[in-house]
């Protein structure tokens, strides 16, 4: 956003240079990019002109001229153009001068005659022309003598540029800045008038008619200006738009773009003969459509895009650029002044579909206020009073169904000065608020805060401290130590935990890989999930790149599948893979962020099997200090096997899951081998971790080992029998261990044998026989009882 500092001083008188300007204003949260100062290298030259030109004596293509500069003596300069003549004004660099590209002017001879100094074209003073003339630059006739050269041609008027933020829409635009400037420097600022004559001999209403039929249009006003004269604007005018980077055209134009420049409020004027119909209607275009803009390029529309039509015929692209049948013309004299407010997610879609992006569609794809396109309306029509362009007909067409209405955000003045680590009074941060036009109320220590339209980033209290701390000043605030309730300096609990999974896993030899948590919702059809599957329920993105990345996930086995694949097709013999990253889970309302749960994915391919993955979830959870975990057989979920794949629990909480990706769902991925996944929740790891190790010292008194063989049913499960030992093994059970199964002779058929190694010890004594018969017959009685099992 170019901010021209004279434009700016129409608003608010600023006694600072624009350079210092910029720094005060960067420190206040505006973003200065750079402060152009175009006539900074032009040092001492002058207007002068020219009384008298005579041949050189010496020089056939040089002449000598005597040159009034303002000085009581007139000087004499050498040169060889010949584009000038006696009684020219030209602009005349004297002895000591300096010019672009730090070239210095001193006075010498040219074959043997004095020149005082250089006069000088339009090139050497570093100024681009878009018709060049060769020679001297040659001023208007009544330019006055001996003024610096920087203030005749506007060199002297520095630019600011500012780099604005995505929230601060109110900023671009002159006078937004001007507010800042104002608010920054404790000054006044003015806003321009907006009073016009209305012309009552029509009415608007008697002619036109307006129809909004989409909401993507929040509010749309039009006036109407007859008897227009179509003319070059005023110097002032093109001054302005030129400093700001924008090419003067014509009046009426020139007009649209000072107030989208001044206030913000992008504006189109269309001409009045092009609207048939009477009637201008706001919709959506129809599919494959076509309709050329202002730059004369025919461009395919979509249902998405929202389009101005005179009726049934498109006249312009809602927001971003006006139609070529309905450009202001030379012959023009009648026009419809149009000041709209639009949907900023769809002028942005639409503006990079169509590979168009405008200054009008620049800002309102940060989603203007909708109150300011009224002001805006009655500047340009104020406008065209002051040029004499036109005359306004009577009455304004409104369409605005939803009003945008102020609002009120309350913060303790305490809470403040806490948050900030100041020790402001209530009165200097109303102070500070009040600069802002954020009218402030005080009611003990509450801090009642008016957020205008135009602010829709005032929402909660942190905005507020936000405001206080930059017009305060950000260097005026104290340093203060960060306040902790915590001594624990450097990583946090969940973080220490989360590197030593990433250890653990890097230990057991598996790759970290990283995927988007962008998918596509076809991706549920590959995993073989039922229609009615609650991992359907998905967070669509608003904006998405296209369908391969339109919703978020809410599973990460796609993720792992895709990385499996991908291995596999690049003719790996084997992956090992994990992958920590996130689901989201959309809540009952709406309104509300989606749930976000924290994932470790491990996956494998090649000479493994589910043992192998088992073996690294156990280790892992050991490391964790997590213990009394189960794993039960899991045969509902349809993107794993249903006979080799479990749910791992602890207590009531399921962890995760583990187990052979489905043959089809690998199919689906293309892989050809049989592929091995764990999704475990991380959040419930951190929860249920333990990070703090105690130590237990060598045993002093031996164990005693038993071996126990049992014959049990063939669906009995390992995990059955497992639990019936922890139980019943009593305080002297030290560890077991399974080392056999066996099926086939001597077993009968629908039976199997497990066998086990029993450990026990005592910590404070030598075990005796009697001791460990007790424990051990327990565990072998409860195992008869419960599951059937027979000694062997």
């Amino acid at each position: 956003m170019k901010v021209p500092f004279k434009w700016l001083n129409d608003y608010v008188k600023v006694d600072i240079n624009a350079i210092e300007l910029g720094d005060r204003l960067t420190l206040s949260g505006s973003k200065v990019e750079e402060v152009i100062t175009s006539g900074d290298e032009i040092q001492n030259v002058v207007t002068g002109k020219l009384l008298k030109i005579e041949p050189h004596p010496d020089a056939e293509k040089l002449v000598v001229c005597e040159v009034e500069v303002g000085k009581e003596e007139p000087v004499q300069i050498v040169t060889g153009a010949n584009n000038m003549k006696e009684g020219d004004i030209v602009p005349v660099a004297l002895h000591g001068s300096t010019l672009p590209g730090d070239v210095k002017i001193k006075k010498g001879k040219l074959r043997g005659i004095l020149s005082n100094g250089m006069m000088c074209s339009s090139e050497e003073l570093g100024i681009t022309e878009e018709n060049p003339v060769h020679g001297l630059m040659i001023l208007d006739k009544d330019t006055p003598i001996g003024r610096d050269i920087k203030e005749v041609l506007g060199l002297d008027n520095p630019v600011i540029d500012f780099e604005i933020t995505s929230n601060r829409a109110d900023c671009l635009s002159v006078i937004g800045i001007a507010r800042e400037t104002a608010a920054t420097l404790n000054l006044k600022y003015k806003k321009p008038t907006l009073g016009f004559k209305e012309d009552e001999s029509s009415n608007i209403k008697d002619e036109i008619s307006v129809e909004v039929k989409d909401s993507l249009c929040k509010r749309y006003i039009a006036r109407i200006v007859k008897n227009i004269k179509i003319a070059e604007s005023p110097a002032w005018l093109q001054e302005r738009l030129t400093l700001a980077g924008v090419r003067p055209i014509n009046n009426i134009v020139d007009i649209t773009n000072f107030v989208m420049l001044e206030y913000g409020q992008p504006m189109h004027a269309y001409d009045r003969r092009m609207i048939s119909s009477n009637k201008i209607v706001v919709e959506r275009a129809k599919a494959g459509e076509k309709f050329v803009t202002l730059d004369e390029t025919e461009r395919t529309l979509n249902e998405d895009v929202l389009m101005i039509k005179d009726g049934d015929k498109n006249i312009a692209l809602a927001g971003i650029m006006g139609g070529l049948n309905s450009e202001v013309k030379e012959d023009t004299t009648e026009i419809v002044f149009e000041s709209a407010n639009f949907d900023g997610t769809n002028i942005r879609v639409t503006s990079q579909k169509l590979a168009l992006r405008t200054e009008a569609s620049g800002r309102f794809e940060k989603d203007l206020d909708p109150n300011l396109a009224e002001e805006a309306l009655n500047r340009a029509c104020n406008l065209i009073e002051e040029l004499k362009a036109g005359d306004v007909a009577l009455g304004v067409i409104d369409v605005y169904p939803e009003k945008k209405d102020i609002h009120y955000v309350e913060a303790d003045a305490r809470w403040i000065n806490s948050f900030l680590g100041t020790n402001l009074s209530k009165d200097e941060m109303k102070d500070c608020l009040d600069r802002l036009e954020l009218t402030t109320e005080i009611n003990g220590d509450t801090l009642k805060v008016l957020s205008p339209t135009f602010r829709g980033d005032i929402n909660i209290r942190e905005d507020v401290a936000e405001e206080i701390a930059r017009i305060y000043g950000y260097n005026n605030i104290p340093s203060t130590t960060i306040k902790s309730p915590s001594i624990r300096m450097g990583k946090s609990r969940k973080q220490v935990i989360k590197d030593t999974v990433i250890e653990v896993l890097l230990a057991n030899g598996l790759n970290e890989s990283i995927s988007y948590s962008f998918i596509s919702p076809k991706v549920f059809d590959k995993l073989l999930l039922e229609e009615g599957s609650p991992l359907r329920n998905v967070v669509k993105i608003r904006n998405p790149l296209g369908e391969d990345f339109s919703v978020m996930r809410t599973t990460t086995i796609h993720s792992m599948m895709e990385s499996l694949q991908r291995n596999y097709t690049r003719n790996n013999e084997y992956a090992d893979l994990f992958e920590i990253g996130k689901v989201y889970l959309p809540t009952e309302d709406e309104n509300k962020i989606p749930e976000e749960k924290n994932i470790v994915t491990i996956g494998m391919y090649g000479e493994v099997d589910y043992f192998n993955l088992k073996g690294i979830v156990e280790n892992l959870l050991e490391v964790l200090g997590i213990s009394g975990v189960t794993y039960e057989r899991e045969s509902e979920n349809p993107t794993f096997h249903p006979g080799k794949t479990a749910s791992i629990k602890l207590k009531n909480h399921v962890l995760g899951i583990i187990g052979e990706i489905h043959p089809d769902v690998s199919e689906n991925y293309g892989v050809e081998k049989n592929c091995y996944i764990a999704e475990l929740n991380l959040d419930e790891l951190i929860e249920n971790a333990s990070i703090i190790r105690k130590y237990k010292p060598i045993p002093k008194f031996p164990a005693v080992t038993r071996d126990m063989a049992v014959l049990v049913d063939e669906g009995i499960l390992v995990q059955q029998i497992e639990d019936i030992i922890k139980r019943q093994g009593g305080s002297i059970l030290e560890s077991f261990k399974l080392f056999d199964v066996y099926q086939g002779v001597q077993v009968p058929i629908g039976k199997k044998s497990v066998a086990y190694s029993i450990t026990y010890r005592d910590e404070n004594k030598t075990l005796v026989d009697k001791d460990v018969e007790k424990a051990h017959n327990k565990i072998v009685k409860t195992l008869e009882h419960v599951l059937g099992a027979e000694l062997r």
